[in-house]
């Protein structure tokens, strides 16, 4: 397929300027939902109808999934090798591509160009290592476990694989999943946030120009309840792999698993920044603007909450740097270069966590920096907001807010830290700022988060190593990326060998 034939390829024909309705891509071929409703698709800083979303039903996940069934075979028979070219190719497409799916992040979900470009960067990053599959599937061999006994354990795909991904990062979590699932064997079926599903839509037309993935390896299915239910309780799908809110998370996990599938479901988060008295504020309050208020802190590392250890003075020091940061931090439309607080998802979003910080006022909260003044046309800009929490229990010090707000709590000392820090049912990822080799050594090894920073905002993990939530940050037990990737996409065979002596005067060929 040309280049030029690929933008309009999963979208329908309009007329009159009408925004165009997405098409899902099953057994290789674009085709219309069966769904009657469609959604819109807004860019949140225009208010732009830049699509319209299909709300694909049951019958659509019939489809998809009889596409990825009948194809797998043949897939999983395919040499490792020439999978890993397979994958190697899609590295090439999205390589090629990485300023278009930039733009198109920020577009579709209001993202600030730099941190669109390193989303997408880490989705290429995720593809390069699955390209590493002959040798991350290798498996075990252990010679004379007994006399004339061998042992050796293989790893096969596990069939037919579903992502369900959210709408914070349209091209990097896609791309934890698609890249490994197809590289160890199996088909795939991708559904991706129906509020900004053009950056996926734009990797699965890609997909569709590279002759080394056949028809049904990889499908692509629009909707939101119906699709997400029909993809758990569907008997032909295998594995879920699954993004978003801790609630959603536990529904996906029961659900999945009560249909016999394979589930992996990330959820969400309340990330603590520790600031020791000994920090350096020069490097710490940078990196703790960033993870607070990047992605208009819609993200499952953003350091939400400011844990501020010391006396009154410096508890006001730090306060006083973080405020002044946060008043002049670059914030507007994620197209502009330079801009680090972008707009938010939707305007819904932007009012939902408004109302979280009124209620944290009326709870006794101080606003230290105001940010619910700040709008724009689609009313979905919120400015960097920092509010005190002195109730260490509260919602604004306890709960997912997924928005630009940075809680301030302040404490004592490295216990009294670790003590909030551990006390919160989510476990994804915790930072400490400090000069202290013996507070970091201490505070890694005892903070309950699957994911620490030593004086890093976003400690963010490479592609070869898993992105490792705990608690309830992580519905299951194997994470998404690096070997846990290649763990779940698979099974593991474990076949037990003896070979009898022949027997005197025998040989082969002979009758």
């Amino acid at each position: 397929m040309e280049p030029e034939t690929l933008a309009q390829a999963g979208t329908e024909e309009t007329t009159g300027g009408d925004p165009a309705t997405l098409k899902n891509y099953i057994g290789g071929r674009w085709v219309e939902s069966a769904a009657s409703e469609t959604i819109d698709d807004i860019d949140p800083a225009t208010g732009e109808v830049l699509a319209r979303v299909p709300l694909s039903t049951t019958a659509d996940v019939d489809a998809a999934a009889a596409a990825a069934r009948a194809a797998q075979p043949a897939w999983a028979a395919l040499a490792v090798a020439k999978r890993a070219r397979a994958v190697f190719a899609l590295r090439e497409a999205l390589w090629a591509h990485q300023d278009e799916l930039t733009r198109l992040v920020t577009q579709d979900m209001g993202k600030a160009l730099d941190d669109a470009r390193g989303e997408v960067g880490r989705g290429i990053e995720s593809t390069e290592n699955a390209c590493g599959i002959p040798n991350l599937l290798k498996g075990e061999t252990l010679e004379g476990v007994a006399t004339g006994v061998d042992v050796e354990m293989w790893r096969q795909p596990v069939g037919v694989v579903a992502a369900i991904t959210p709408f914070n990062f349209p091209a990097m979590i896609p791309l934890w999943f698609l890249p490994y699932a197809i590289a160890c064997g199996n088909t795939f079926i991708l559904k991706p946030s129906e509020r900004d599903p053009r950056t996926s839509q734009r990797i699965v037309e890609l997909i569709d120009g590279i002759d080394q993935i056949p028809a049904g390896v990889v499908n692509l299915l629009h909707g939101a309840h119906e699709a997400v239910d029909g993809l758990l309780d569907h008997p032909e799908i295998d594995a879920i792999s699954f993004v978003g809110q801790a609630t959603t998370a536990l529904h996906v996990m029961e659900r999945g698993t009560k249909s016999g599938k394979r589930v992996q479901a990330l959820g969400g988060a309340k990330n603590s920044m520790v600031v020791m008295d000994d920090a350096d504020l020069d490097l710490a309050v940078p990196a703790m603007m960033q993870s607070a208020f990047g992605n208009a802190g819609q993200r499952c590392l953003a350091g939400s909450v400011a844990v501020v250890v010391g006396d009154e003075a410096r508890r006001e020091e730090v306060r006083s740097a973080l405020a002044e940061a946060a008043s002049t931090l670059p914030t507007g439309n994620g197209s502009e270069e330079g801009v680090v607080c972008p707009p938010m998802v939707g305007a819904d979003a932007r009012d939902r966590v408004s109302d979280a910080v009124d209620r944290a006022v009326g709870e006794g909260s101080e606003v230290v920096v105001d940010g619910r003044d700040r709008t724009n046309d689609a009313g979905a800009l919120m400015g960097p907001t920092i509010v005190t929490a002195p109730d260490l229990e509260s919602e604004l010090a306890r709960e997912e807010l997924f928005g630009p707000v940075l809680a301030l709590v302040e404490v004592d000392d490295l216990d009294s830290a670790l003590d909030f820090v551990n006390a919160s049912r989510y476990g994804n990822a915790s930072v400490i700022f400090t000069a202290s080799g013996e507070a970091v050594r201490r505070f890694r090894h005892e903070v309950e988060a699957g994911m620490v920073g030593v004086n890093v905002g976003v400690p963010a993990p490479v592609a070869w190593f898993p992105f490792a939530g705990w608690k309830d940050s992580m519905v299951g037990d194997l994470h998404a990326n690096g070997h846990d990737a290649v763990e779940f996409y698979t099974r593991k065979k474990v076949v037990t060998s003896r070979w009898q002596p022949a027997k005197k005067g025998a040989a082969f060929g002979t009758h």
